[in-house]
């Protein structure tokens, strides 16, 4: 073979090469890394119904337990969780032994203690669902639907780093009363004929409580993370200053990802992906407010990235909030595994995912219509600017392949 015809053969290998990166092709052509990723959707597809009546009827274990033993470095919740539903389930109905003020932060919560001694998270709704919050992208209250919206698209994007959320009611006067404490109880108050609560946190205040309907309230479950599992908090390299007129490095250096490179955490190990993986959730969702997050303490930066707190989300259908993903489009990188999903998701159609999964919540409809369809024009952004980092970056630079499985203890 002359050396011309050598050169033709190689340049038309590596692109090849090149486009089996950039495009996923169908499960008996791409490479092996593509058809995995293709198995994995397909899981993900077939359990993304959950039936409400789901009962754990083959194990002695309690739902806790179960849901404690799927919790691992890489993952809140494994692949496959047939138990899922019932889980879910028993967050939504278990008795509630004990009720008191939220932990330390600036929106209101409760924390409660569900038999069998399960902490959780209780979010009270604030909004209705078609409620348009005005102003900055991280203005107003925490939406309770958006925490389990958050979750279900946490498990069709395939990452499985939310903790497990369900919606629930709650009666306030038969329910939480009888077992609150008395710093709880002391924020309690009657508007008209509705029971209210306003807890204790940084902008709880007595003139603006939470309020059901009567007695009853609607709000989002989150189940605590297990004890033996520590957290510990970080602050985002690409959070905001909140200050008005004080812009945070990242918003005016277009180099600024060279500098976190050489930071640790995100100088080695999986912790910028992650990082990047969660600015792509993040816009989905419409949160800019992830100034902080968590991942499993003394990892040594291999921990995931932990979607905690995804309440400041789904609240301006018409804002695509671009800044939300300034590390991936200022780093140029993402998982091969995170594009392809977001390849098949967009094929398929995520706001039809989203919804088929959150048919499922007691709080259905858990979003208005024009937050499904504005997550199909989000993801349609997300890719257009992972294809403008492949063009000026190259697909080797561009998607990484990173696949991270560590064993759980």
């Amino acid at each position: 073979m002359k050396l011309k015809q050598r050169v033709v053969l190689l340049v038309a290998l590596l692109l090849l090469l090149g486009l089996g990166k950039i495009f996923l092709l169908d499960g008996s052509e791409g490479t092996a890394a593509s058809r995995r990723d293709l198995r994995a959707f397909r899981k993900m597809e077939a359990g993304l119904t959950l039936s409400r009546a789901a009962q754990l009827t083959h194990t002695l274990q309690s739902p806790w337990e179960i849901a404690s033993q799927w919790v691992g470095p890489r993952e809140v919740y494994p692949e496959e969780t047939p138990e899922l539903a019932a889980v879910l389930t028993s967050l939504s109905t278990a008795r509630i032994e004990r009720a008191d003020v939220g932990y330390k932060g600036t929106q209101l919560k409760a924390l409660l203690v569900l038999d069998g001694g399960q902490k959780v998270v209780f979010k009270p709704k604030r909004y209705n669902r078609d409620y348009v919050v005005e102003g900055e992208p991280y203005a107003g209250y925490d939406r309770h639907n958006a925490e389990v919206a958050a979750f279900h698209l946490d498990r069709i994007l395939g990452f499985r780093r939310a903790p497990l959320v369900v919606g629930r009611f709650v009666n306030l006067l038969t329910d939480i009363k009888p077992v609150a404490t008395d710093q709880l109880l002391s924020t309690f108050l009657t508007q008209g004929n509705n029971t209210c609560f306003y807890g204790k946190c940084y902008y709880c205040r007595e003139s603006e409580p939470a309020c059901g309907v009567g007695e009853s309230m609607e709000g989002s479950v989150t189940l605590w993370l297990p004890d033996v599992w520590p957290l510990q908090k970080h602050r985002h390299p690409w959070g905001r200053t909140y200050r008005e007129g004080k812009l945070a490095r990242w918003e005016y250096d277009e180099s600024y990802c060279e500098a976190v490179k050489k930071m640790p955490p995100y100088d080695a190990g999986p912790r910028l992906l992650d990082v990047i993986d969660t600015s792509i959730f993040d816009y989905l969702i419409g949160n800019a407010d992830r100034h902080h997050y968590e991942s499993f303490q003394d990892d040594g930066g291999a921990s995931m990235l932990i979607l905690l707190d995804n309440a400041k989300s789904f609240g301006n259908a018409a804002l695509d909030e671009r800044s939300i993903l300034a590390p991936l489009y200022q780093c140029c990188m993402v998982r091969l595994s995170t594009w392809n999903r977001l390849n098949l998701l967009r094929s398929r159609s995520l706001s039809a995912a989203l919804r088929q999964a959150l048919t499922f919540d007691p709080l259905q409809p858990v979003l208005a219509e024009p937050h499904l369809v504005a997550l199909d024009r989000r993801l349609a952004g997300v890719i257009a600017t992972v294809k403008q980092c492949i063009e000026s970056q190259g697909p080797d630079n561009t998607l990484i392949e990173d696949r991270i499985n560590l064993p759980h203890p």
